[in-house]
């Protein structure tokens, strides 16, 4: 593909070409379903040229599988392979990586098209790409629907109604902060449950609030769960979460 060049025109009648980058899109894929996509985002990803994602590594890509059906069969694939360790240092290697391999394609004027899951901006991998190459490149970011929106729309649960505040607290956090960050709550959604489920039902038994909890496991994907908490499996994938409502402020 030809560079996209424009003539730098000044006073003096320098005529000097300026290479024109390409763009970098972020684009949230929602919690899983394909049809919970916008328009946007499958406009965008079946037009691509270039597709980047994240994957474990050696693993497979839970972004590439939710858009699959719309990557073209022509399109350059860049592979962003994250570790999950929780040492950080790894995973922000593999975002220097990631970052360079998009670094090449845009600087050649092509497109860039990352699939995030969820929402870029919420939780979302591809936070750490934006902050390498947005001082270097336009970047443009596409939100997604998030998964707690999506939990609380399968449980059949508002997530807060009128002057209600909701709180969003991820599991690794310690017992004690979880306790006083709840008590303070009108609803909760936990993140990032996976191995901290346990930790978490301990917690929420002994406020009181396992009866108002409810567990969600791979929303609107595959083998999807969603059970009271106190009826959810003894092991829980990273893509999982708990959603707390109090009720203080009736919405009925």
């Amino acid at each position: 593909m030809n560079v996209l060049v424009a003539k730098n025109h000044t006073s003096g009648g320098d005529t000097s070409e300026k290479k024109i980058c390409g763009v970098l899109y972020g684009v949230g894929l929602g919690p899983g379903d394909p049809e919970l996509m916008t328009l946007k985002a499958a406009r965008l990803i079946s037009t691509a040229g270039v597709v980047a994602y994240p994957a474990l590594v050696g693993g497979d890509s839970l972004a590439r599988s939710i858009a699959a059906d719309l990557i073209s069969a022509d399109a350059v694939e860049v592979v962003v392979e994250v570790p999950m360790t929780v040492d950080r240092r790894p995973a922000q290697a593999a975002y220097d990586r990631g970052s360079a391999a998009i670094a090449v394609h845009l600087e050649a004027g092509r497109d860039v098209v990352c699939l995030c899951e969820g929402d870029p901006f919420f939780y979302g991998s591809f936070m750490y790409l934006f902050a390498r190459l947005s001082q270097r490149y336009q970047v443009a970011v596409v939100p997604g629907v998030s998964s707690m929106n999506a939990v609380a729309a399968r449980s059949g649960r508002p997530m807060v109604a009128r002057n209600e505040v909701v709180t969003v607290l991820p599991g690794p956090l310690g017992e004690d902060d979880l306790r006083a960050r709840i008590r303070a709550a009108d609803s909760v959604v936990l993140m990032k449950v996976g191995r901290h489920l346990g930790k978490l039902k301990r917690v929420l038994q002994g406020e009181g609030l396992l009866v108002d909890a409810v567990y969600v496991e791979r929303v609107g994907m595959a083998g999807e769960v969603c059970v009271p908490l106190g009826e959810a499996p003894e092991t829980a994938p990273y893509w999982s979460m708990i959603l707390v409502t109090k009720g203080a402020d009736p919405w009925l």
